[in-house]
């Protein structure tokens, strides 16, 4: 692992490359704002909790995401992509630095510290036009972002409006041309966030002026999570998840429509995805492979072939920094934890990427709550760090109807009961295996069983073996507490 570059050394290398900061040393650009020896344009789309297997495509209802479903159909879908971090803001800076939060300084809703290059940096020094609408807030320090056009949610609807953010991208889209250079646009919907479509707590925005979802839906035609009880609460509850997750699609069906009318497409990189899983209990602001699994997708023409999904890899929103650099023609920053995937775009295969870890540090409300997942196809880890029997967990995914519905309905079901207290205080080990229990219902941590004792072993020393690799500060606490805890200690000593 390199050593980080500081703002100054990576500002000062990429000045001095051939290509680099200032006009003049920019590639001749078409009348359409393409060319063939120019870097390619960038739309990084990114949707607000929308679960990892919601869109038709990745397995969701077949009518929910017919934008979605037509970008994976002209790109790359990966199916085993994650976030590192299940929370908005510490995932975006992942995506945006390569790095993860412990790496990056911006574990909760801090800023990236000043040592770390994000990917503007790069893209800066290669002439690119930059632009963000909504989320604005999420990447901080603002300053350093420096985007030449930056658009808040207030401006877009509470984030929520198809047309103006179609407006908005068109605007930069025509300046890009215009001034010929390459842009790279960060559209985020702030659907499906909370509060949902047609939610009680909706009424509670600053502003309603943004339109409905192109479909809504209703309570007896959706379904409920596995891992969340069928209680009737929490059918109306997805039901507004799912009318918002439909105004994302709009929103992203009018931006790309406005790159097809600007002409933009054939030299766009595309891609789609979320910042992390929904905003129910067990799901965001976890490390369940449903709080960090995201619905990846590249289109980018002249690489990607049509309609190909990619099932067997483990990528993460981290690897787009790498790929997005080499695809821009700038030098990626040492330092980084992500991993280029564009050899995985064309069908490619990489080794390495059986697992991956994911994180957790705190909540919107700055309550901590450390935890660590390893993934793969078959088992997930997790190591809760903040689990004591004591401390009680609580976080944004508990508003709202369903937790309530959750605590309402322990009192008379038993089952309903145990999943209410154990999330609450968890266990500081958690295995799960996903051949026989996809949803992660059955805690198999304290399984004797030969197979699933080595399988827990096995991921004790990967994950030491990670937070060795990524000088993650919790090791410590983890290897007294888990590798060799007390008890252990002085078994030993005797």
């Amino acid at each position: 692992m390199g050593s980080p570059l500081t703002r100054r050394t990576l500002l000062s290398a990429a000045a001095a490359a051939p290509l680099g900061a200032g006009l003049a040393a920019r590639p001749a650009w078409g009348r359409s704002g393409s060319s063939a020896a120019g870097p390619p344009n960038i739309l990084l789309f990114t949707t607000d909790d929308l679960g990892g297997n919601s869109p038709g495509c990745f397995g969701g209802p077949a009518d929910l995401t017919p934008a979605i479903d037509r970008l994976a159909a002209e790109g790359v879908s990966f199916h085993r992509a994650h976030v590192p971090v299940a929370i908005c803001q510490p995932s975006r800076s992942a995506a945006l630095t390569g790095r993860y939060p412990h790496r990056n300084g911006a574990e909760g809703f801090e800023p990236i510290r000043d040592d770390v290059p994000i990917l503007n940096d790069v893209l800066r020094a290669r002439g690119y036009l930059t632009g963000i609408l909504a989320k604005v807030q999420h990447l901080t320090p603002i300053p350093r972002f420096a985007w030449d056009l930056q658009v808040g949610q207030t401006d877009l609807g509470m984030g929520r409006d198809p047309a103006r953010y179609a407006e908005q991208a068109a605007a930069l889209f025509a300046r890009a041309k215009s001034e010929n250079r390459p842009f790279f646009l960060m559209a985020n919907a702030q659907d499906p966030h909370r509060p949902f479509s047609g939610s009680a707590d909706e009424q509670n925005l600053p502003s309603r002026d943004y339109p409905a979802p192109s479909r809504v839906y209703t309570a007896d035609e959706v379904s409920v999570p596995g891992f969340l009880p069928d209680l009737p609460e929490i059918r109306t509850e997805v039901a507004q998840y799912q009318s918002s997750a439909r105004r994302a699609d709009d929103t992203l069906k009018a931006v790309l429509a406005e790159l097809e009318a600007a002409g933009l497409a054939s030299n766009t990189i595309v891609i789609f995805m979320s910042d992390n899983g929904i905003a129910f209990p067990y799901a965001k602001a976890n490390v369940y492979q449903h709080s960090t699994r995201t619905p990846l997708i590249v289109r980018w023409p002249g690489t990607t072939r049509p309609g190909r999904a990619d099932r067997t890899h483990f990528v993460s929103t981290m690897d787009l920094f790498p790929m997005l650099c080499r695809a821009a023609g700038g030098t990626t920053p040492d330092g980084i934890d992500g991993r280029d995937l564009t050899p995985l775009l064309s069908g490619g295969a990489q080794t390495g990427r059986d697992r991956l870890t994911t994180v957790f540090h705190e909540s919107s409300a700055e309550q901590r709550y450390d935890m660590r997942g390893v993934h793969d196809a078959r088992w997930t880890y997790v190591w809760n760090a903040w689990s004591d029997g004591q401390t009680s967990y609580r976080a944004e995914n508990m508003a709202g109807l369903s937790w309530n519905a959750m605590v309402a309905a322990a009192g008379s079901d038993p089952a309903v009961a145990a999943r209410v207290g154990f999330y609450q205080l968890r266990t500081p080990e958690e295995l799960y295996d996903l051949d026989a229990d996809p949803h992660a219902l059955h805690n198999l941590a304290q399984d004797t069983r030969p197979e699933v004792a080595a399988a827990l072993a096995a991921r004790r020393t990967a994950l030491d073996a990670w937070m060795s690799a990524t000088g993650d500060p919790a090791q410590q606490q983890y290897r007294d507490q888990i590798i060799n805890p007390p008890a252990t200690k002085g078994a030993d000593a005797s």
